[in-house]
């Protein structure tokens, strides 16, 4: 069953990079359906589970609120260090070096997706709604990341046979980390902070990526629909696994 839903998360993916090879003008309202989705699944499904979980406070603080904090730095470290490359291809671009920035960034999201593959494993661990809810947030941010990791990779002058092949390893690894958590199983306490240290990370993503770039240069109103309808969706799927 967790393999099974994994695929989703590989076939968005590849939609995501065929997409940025035709680009759409509809874009931005996928990616805000998308936000909101992850918003949903972060706010109402995945924090108050790694709550109830990891019970343990640290100082005063629950355990799983300490690693949500963890999780939305980190991911905002990882970001601020892959804008910093980036930014430092300026320099770089007439000595050879800048196919190795898309490359490093392309790899840093197939880590992230591979992450994302035992989260959903994680969560059906914990129950199959919620297994279910998280990985409809995964799948759907994922379109975002297949659309990314092939841009990224030949934005800095890969060619189109290293961006598709970035690409279908992007796809294949939340199948290989979801196939991983069938291997063995997370106690509630490491579980309960995992979840939370993911829906962090998924916050950042939601908030500093995906609802931006959604939003860019487009009307406001039919994305902050999607959003909305995307936070009321995972709210409605919340409701009848209950």
């Amino acid at each position: 069953m967790v393999v099974l839903v994994a695929l989703g998360a590989f076939l968005m993916t590849l939609v995501g990079g065929w997409t940025a090879q035709r680009v759409t003008d509809r874009r931005h309202l996928v990616l805000g359906l998308a936000g909101g989705l992850m918003l949903g699944v972060v706010g109402l499904d995945l924090l108050p589970e790694a709550l109830a979980v990891a019970g343990d406070e640290v100082f005063g603080v629950p355990a799983a609120l300490l690693l949500f904090v963890a999780g939305f730095l980190f991911a905002h470290l990882v970001e601020r260090l892959l804008a910093g490359r980036q930014a430092a291809h300026g320099a770089e671009e007439h000595n050879g070096r800048t196919p190795q920035v898309g490359l490093t960034a392309a790899a840093a999201m197939v880590g992230h997706s591979a992450m994302d593959g035992v989260a959903i494993g994680a969560a059906f661990q914990v129950g199959e709604g919620m297994g279910i809810a998280v990985a409809l947030a995964v799948i759907a941010h994922d379109f975002a990341d297949g659309f990314n990791t092939y841009t990224l990779t030949s934005l800095y002058g890969n060619a189109r046979r290293r961006a598709l092949a970035m690409l279908f390893a992007d796809a294949a690894a939340p199948v290989v980390g979801a196939a991983s958590t069938l291997l063995f199983t997370i106690p509630e306490g490491p579980l309960g902070c995992y979840l939370g240290f993911f829906g962090g990370a998924l916050l950042y993503l939601a908030a500093a990526e995906i609802l931006p770039e959604a939003h860019h240069e487009h009307p406001a109103r039919p994305t902050l629909l999607c959003t909305i309808a995307g936070a009321a969706f995972i709210w409605l799927v919340v409701g009848l696994a209950e």
